[in-house]
């Protein structure tokens, strides 16, 4: 994979203490768009001038939107459209982001935790949101870190997961140390883990606490991470939490509005040697090709970062030594991540977002000393090879990188990444390699289903191949939110000669089945449950969405 650093040349900002973004349409006009957060002074009696690092003197307060100019100009470029759009934020200190389309209405919306309060956008369709907080939501104040919309119910409407961090406040701020005496971010034994949230959508335009009746108070950590997938082939989508220094939670879905957790009995909670490790960041995909969600988290150096192998029936194994995983992330502090096929050759790659949250000691005096590189992984079948150093000059670059958002964004059938680093400028890093081979990207329109088609999971079948099966969702990573879009690698000529893509199979979140044939590679496919066509037609490629 080489991968160029364009955000100089496309993004045109430099913009400060970013920690999490997020791609998605938007505008609806067939490209992805981003969209960054950022951190605010919690403490109005100080100054930047007070801050344990302070950030640039370019420092723009507030969230940023960037609409891409792609499909109007024929150009990648990005124009700040922040104020006209309404999503500047409330002033709070952002911290995570979801999206997706709560009202059925064909706009993505948009959720965005906060340590304070949490905002919720509604998409109005003409290049404008509004803050439906007051009347959609629960008032409540608390340290949200990452969200996800899930149609937990399969009632067609996308409820919503809230991972909370822990307790702290601005007026119980405790001065911690690092190893060597110099003073440091606290860690999350300093302060006490609060239970996450989850809210119902009544489908009409507001969410219901309903984490206590749904059993998701019953055990709780250091949350920062979240996927939500069927992990134990039911039907139904479960939810998994990846806690920082407290076990995992793993929260099955029983069918009657409530979930027990699951993580000790599934092999999800601990290491291999039953340890608890910091979790950050999570993926969940079929990296091995078995039909079912494997997991990956993101932890803190010194550790080895997770992946738990799916067993099928809701058991896991640690399996991060035996696909060399260990060894080579040790070194590193991980964030943002996701399972993706950055080379389109079928198989399911691994990209991580580091940077320390503990002094380097080598950088100790820099201004802000906590840079590291970051990490591309490539799937060899039965084992991962770090191909970090040949994956282009961006991946020689070591900075303070925290979220990670994927999706196409410059519409060329394969992924690209984008990556939001505390203070410091967001790297946009388009990928060079993945359309030398052949892809096909579908998105899906539900009917019956959450109009996003979350939980909905696609199979491609090939001839001679065994299926390459995707999950429809945009959750995932760090604090992000990325492109729901699925996207297959096809591979070489040969291999789309030896095994030609023959059908789609979409299994809705409901369980009901579609099968769409597939009579073009290298194209984009819109399919809308049930209602355009019968199943076993072909599916139409379309322009770019």
């Amino acid at each position: 994979m080489h991968v160029p650093d364009l955000s100089p040349c496309v993004i045109r900002q430099n913009c400060a203490a970013r920690h999490r973004g997020l791609t998605s349409d938007y505008d609806g006009d067939g490209d992805l768009d981003i969209y960054f957060l950022q951190g605010t002074l919690l403490d109005e009696t100080k100054s930047l001038k007070d801050a344990l690092f302070p950030p640039p003197k370019d420092h723009f307060p507030g969230n940023r939107l960037f609409r891409n100019e792609l499909i109007p100009t024929g150009k990648l470029s990005f124009t700040d459209v922040t104020e006209q759009a309404g999503v500047a934020g409330n002033g709070g200190y952002a911290m995570g982001v979801a999206v997706g389309d709560y009202d059925n209405d064909g706009h993505p919306d948009m959720f965005v935790t906060n340590y304070g309060r949490d905002i919720l956008f509604h998409n109005n369709g003409d290049g404008t949101f509004a803050d439906v907080t007051k009347d959609a939501f629960p008032s409540e104040e608390s340290f949200g870190s990452s969200a996800a919309f899930v149609d937990y119910d399969q009632d067609g409407f996308l409820d919503l997961f809230v991972v909370r961090y822990n307790s702290f406040t601005v007026q119980a701020n405790k001065k911690c140390s690092g190893y060597a005496g110099g003073r440091e971010y606290c860690g999350p034994g300093d302060y006490h883990p609060i239970p996450d949230r989850l809210y119902h959508n009544d489908g009409h335009g507001h969410f219901v606490d309903v984490t206590e009746k749904a059993g998701i108070n019953a055990a709780y950590g250091n949350g920062l991470g979240v996927v939500c997938a069927d992990f134990n082939g039911d039907g139904r989508i479960d939810i998994f939490v990846a806690n920082d220094k407290t076990p995992n939670q793993m929260w099955i879905n029983k069918g009657d509005g409530t979930f027990e957790d699951n993580a000790l009995m599934s092999g999800t909670a601990y290491d291999e040697d039953g340890n608890e490790h910091a979790g950050m960041g999570v993926t969940a995909g079929d990296f091995d090709g078995d039909g079912d969600d494997d997991i990956f988290i993101s932890n803190i150096l010194g550790e080895t970062h997770m992946l738990y192998l799916n067993l099928g029936k809701g058991l896991f194994q640690d399996s991060t030594k035996l696909y060399g995983l260990g060894h080579t992330t040790v070194p590193y502090t991980g964030f943002g991540t996701l399972w993706f096929d950055y080379d389109n050759d079928g198989r399911l790659d691994l990209f991580i977002a580091d940077g320390e949250v503990r002094t380097v000691e080598s950088l100790r005096g820099k201004p802000f000393p906590y840079d590291q590189k970051n990490q591309l992984f490539h799937n060899e079948g039965k084992t991962f090879r770090d191909v970090t150093a040949e994956s282009g000059p961006v991946f020689d670059l070591s900075e303070v990188s925290r979220g990670a958002a994927f999706g196409d964004i410059d519409n060329d059938g394969d992924i690209d990444i984008v990556v939001s680093n505390a203070n410091g400028p967001a790297r946009l890093l388009l990928n060079q390699i993945g359309n030398r081979n052949h892809w096909l990207e579908v998105r899906l329109q539900g009917v019956a289903a959450n109009r996003d088609a979350y939980g909905a999971r696609v199979a491609l079948f090939r001839q001679n191949r065994p299926p390459l099966w995707r999950r429809v969702a945009a959750d995932g990573s760090y604090l992000s939110a990325n492109d729901p879009r699925v996207h297959f690698g096809l591979g070489t000529d040969a291999d789309l000669k030896a095994a030609p893509p023959e059908r789609l199979l979409v299994i809705w979140p409901n369980g009901a089945k579609e099968t769409w044939n597939v009579s073009k590679p290298d194209s984009f496919l819109d399919l809308r449950e049930g209602a355009d066509k019968p199943p076993d037609t072909a599916g139409t490629p379309t322009q770019p969405r």
